[in-house]
């Protein structure tokens, strides 16, 4: 099954987005990519997972998080509290547009994405299907974590040993249902032969199950 990508703008109060929607027929669902520090719509990695993901009938966002003039600030990529309240604003844009509005949402995040996405998610609260995180840092989101209600999968490579201790402290935080995987054989990025398509294989059976 093919899907037609098209570019979107997604303008917002104070800020105009650029992003890359993809809807498939008869869609369970869409789920909203939060990228992490210096990453864009245009990510290699993300898009494979989206292309995967519409196969299975899901509809993608991949949007720019920051402006090009705001991700040049190293602050700016790390302010996760900016981060998490642009994703709210984008996911309160997709839920209004018409051809996505009947659509449970859910989230896939990388890197400090994760924790934006745990921290919308933790704001939407039941209104959030669930969340996938691929070597995020929901370490970051400490503060929220005990109120995201949403199913949450962590994905972290089994040779990203710090990360792994940080998704630990998050994991052990979270209340609901949840899950910790280890990608034996991954580095942070997923870049070893097969390891990305791994990740996209677990989020796909992950939002599926929530995807109700």
């Amino acid at each position: 099954m093919e899907t037609k990508a098209i570019p979107v703008t997604i303008n917002l109060k104070s800020v105009s987005l650029k992003g890359i929607l993809a809807i498939p027929d008869h869609a369970r669902g869409i789920v909203l990519f939060s990228h992490g520090s210096g990453s864009s719509r245009l990510s290699s990695r993300n898009n494979y997972v989206a292309s995967v993901l519409q196969q299975e009938r899901m509809a993608t966002l991949l949007f720019d998080l920051l402006t090009e003039w705001e991700d040049q600030s190293y602050e700016t990529r790390f302010d996760i509290p900016k981060l998490t309240r642009r994703l709210i604003a984008v996911t309160a844009w997709i839920k209004a547009k018409e051809e996505t509005k009947r659509l449970p949402v859910a989230y896939f995040g990388a890197s400090t994405g994760a924790a934006s996405a745990l921290g919308a998610a933790a704001h939407f609260g039941e209104q959030i299907a669930s969340i996938v995180s691929r070597g995020g840092r929901p370490d970051l989101a400490l503060d929220v974590l005990e109120s995201v209600n949403a199913p949450t999968l962590l994905l972290v490579g089994g040779r990203d040993e710090v990360v792994i201790g940080l998704n630990q402290q998050a994991y052990d935080k979270l209340p609901g249902t949840k899950s910790l995987e280890i990608v034996e054989g991954a580095t942070h990025l997923f870049e070893e032969p097969g390891k990305l398509e791994e990740v996209a294989r677990l989020a796909t059976k992950w939002f599926k199950k929530y995807f109700t």
